[in-house]
């Protein structure tokens, strides 16, 4: 499909709705070659010089830098800043940045040793061997962002292209009037520029890459067909002049003949742009390892003695730059205020004050006098004459959107597509009523960012409700479950707990009667054993001995009785002694038994243990 499109449509070019033809006045700057000027003695960089959020501070106050050295750092799309130059923090806080509101942001503030000594660099030898990815984050922690006018970080907008890139188109169109940055850095450069797009074809792998030109840059088209001389899958594309052809959906359309649908992105339908400013950016980065600290950048106007294109480092005063290109305000003091343009006279914007640092996506510093653009007419009504409506490039309807932007329509603003606005001017340059249209289209944006931001943080907030309302209840919950655990095993504890007492108590109860009983048998099994043993046994010869002599005694008793008593005889009756012989002779014998019985007791005992 790209051979076939490269064949027939090679010089084919097409059209976009709208767009004016405003005075070029490029002849002041574009032929004259790019300079630098004196070091300033004080630099001030704004941490976000970017679309997205700033990253953290990694210096402070009182540390020493070199030039390149990395002041902040963080995860895309948080854009790292770099020291333009080697010297001491001296502030890091609020200063005015380069913002049409003339708001304060914070910045680090550099005051410059004179040395302008580099950190230890060199780029990426044979950057051919290394995989896109790894190549995109260098070049995020190079700090490269689009040097077109928007800002966006070109690393992240690299990562979400990948595998999605049929064709890169380069975009050296500069169409609005005055700037000449691209023209001449195309004029002097065009090799690294070239050498740029080689690296990101391969990272992006497209099948062509193009660079469109608009034909009012002769020399810049030399150069740059000069450069591409032998690289068969880059071709230079020469377009008419018109205003705003450097869009990028207007480049694109013009190129390719494909649009962008709405709320999308060229990548969507297999198309990438990048400038030529930070394509050569890229070429530095990665071959000679120089992250993103300067820029070319246009001075012009009628105010401004030595006109031109120069090198600026990233944060120099703006008070010092006119400072070296003989600034005249006496011939444009209003109400004695010096009316400097950040930026084109359509894009551009008046800063409130020369003390305002250089940026990355600073191209132009434009000094008019009073004759040469004059001072804007009181607004009038708006006619309803339709004239912006067939001016604006991206088919919008302007004059509805200034009514619902200067009544705060925000629904109606956002529904009639103004995020679509690219903001080029083109309708306030042909307003009849003078009326700054993109001005009211820049507050309602902003409101209507703000009305997001504050959507998402109610949201978020919300979320944040809600799970903490959950958490609450979940945490009630446990808690509940843990208590009800605990009366269960509570209540099965003391269950347990009983049936264990009497366990123990039936236990105890058996054990006493088994000993009670094997008392009982061990003693019935003794007197079984003693009886068993004859002599053996003390007690029981004993017993034997004093029955028979109970009976013996009874006997002679009864026997020498008169036999008409008959009051029965008592034990002591029985027993008395009769004759004193006898009686000791008893006595004799039963201390024998009793000698007898303790030495039997005491030999059982011997032998027992």
């Amino acid at each position: 499909m790209i051979n076939l499109f490269r064949k027939k449509n090679k010089q084919r070019i097409w059209h976009f709705k709208g767009g004016i033809h405003p005075p070029e006045m490029k002849h002041q700057s574009k032929h004259i070659p790019l300079r630098r000027l004196p070091l300033a003695k004080h630099f001030i960089v704004p941490l976000t010089q970017h679309i997205g959020e700033p990253g953290n501070v990694l210096v402070k106050k009182g540390d020493t830098v070199l030039k390149g050295q990395a002041l902040t750092q963080g995860k895309m799309p948080c854009l790292p800043v770099h020291a333009p130059t080697s010297g001491i923090v001296s502030h890091i806080g609020p200063a005015t940045v380069a913002h049409p509101s003339g708001l304060s942001d914070i910045c680090i503030t550099i005051d410059a040793d004179g040395k302008d000594e580099w950190i230890p660099h060199k780029g990426i030898d044979n950057y051919q061997t290394y995989p896109p990815h790894t190549l995109i984050n260098y070049l995020h922690q190079s700090g490269i962002a689009g040097l077109g006018g928007a800002g966006f970080p070109t690393a992240e907008k690299l990562i979400n292209a990948l595998s999605q890139i049929e064709i890169l188109i380069i975009n050296g169109a500069e169409c609005e009037p005055y700037i000449t940055a691209d023209d001449r850095l195309m004029q002097e450069h065009a090799k690294e520029i070239v050498e740029g797009c080689i690296i990101l074809q391969h990272i992006l792998k497209p099948k062509l890459t193009i660079i469109g030109i608009e034909d009012n840059k002769p020399e810049a088209i030399a150069s740059m067909t000069k450069a591409i001389s032998g690289l068969p899958n880059i071709i230079v594309r020469v377009i008419p002049t018109k205003y705003p052809s450097g869009g990028a959906k207007q480049l694109t359309k013009i190129l390719t003949g494909r649009e962008v649908p709405y709320n999308q992105h060229s990548a969507h339908i297999g198309v990438l742009m990048q400038n030529v400013g930070t394509v050569f950016a890229i070429q530095r980065a990665i071959l000679h390892g120089e992250p993103l600290i300067e820029r070319v950048v246009t001075l012009t106007g009628n105010a401004i003695g030595k006109k031109g294109n120069v090198w600026l480092p990233i944060g120099t005063p703006i008070k010092h730059v006119l400072a070296q290109c003989d600034f005249d305000t006496s011939s444009i003091s209003c109400d004695q205020t010096p009316r400097l343009i950040m930026g084109g006279p359509l894009m551009g914007f008046v800063l409130p004050h020369s003390n305002v640092p250089i940026v990355k996506i600073t191209n132009c510093l434009l000094a008019p006098d009073n004759k040469e653009i004059p001072l804007t007419d009181k607004e009038q009504p708006c006619i309803r004459c339709g004239l912006c409506i067939d001016a604006c490039p991206t088919g919008l309807l302007p004059h509805q959107l200034y009514w619902f932007s200067k009544s705060k329509e925000h629904e109606k603003a956002e529904k009639y597509s103004l995020n679509d606005c690219i903001e080029c001017g083109a309708c306030a340059y042909v307003c009849p009523s003078n009326i700054p249209l993109v001005h009211y289209y820049r507050q309602e944006k902003f409101a209507l960012r703000e009305i997001k931001k504050d959507t998402i943080k109610k949201q978020q907030t919300k979320i944040r409700f809600e799970a903490k309302k959950q958490r609450i209840e979940q945490q009630k919950q446990l808690i509940a479950q843990k208590h009800k655990q605990a009366a269960i095993r509570t209540t099965e504890y003391n269950k347990d707990a009983i049936q264990a007492a009497l366990s123990r108590i039936r236990q105890k109860q058996n054990l006493d009667d088994k000993k009670i009983a094997s008392n009982e048998i061990g003693l019935h099994q003794n007197n079984l054993s003693t009886v068993s043993n004859g002599g053996n046994n003390i007690k029981s010869t004993m017993l034997v001995e004093a029955i028979a002599r109970a009976k013996a005694r009874k006997a002679q008793l009864q026997a020498t009785s008169h036999p008409n008593d008959k009051a029965p005889l008592t034990t002591d009756t029985a027993v008395s002694p009769t004759d004193p012989t006898e009686t000791q002779q008893r006595k004799h014998a039963v201390s024998e038994a009793i000698a007898r019985a303790k030495a039997r007791k005491a030999q059982l005992q011997a032998t027992s243990h």
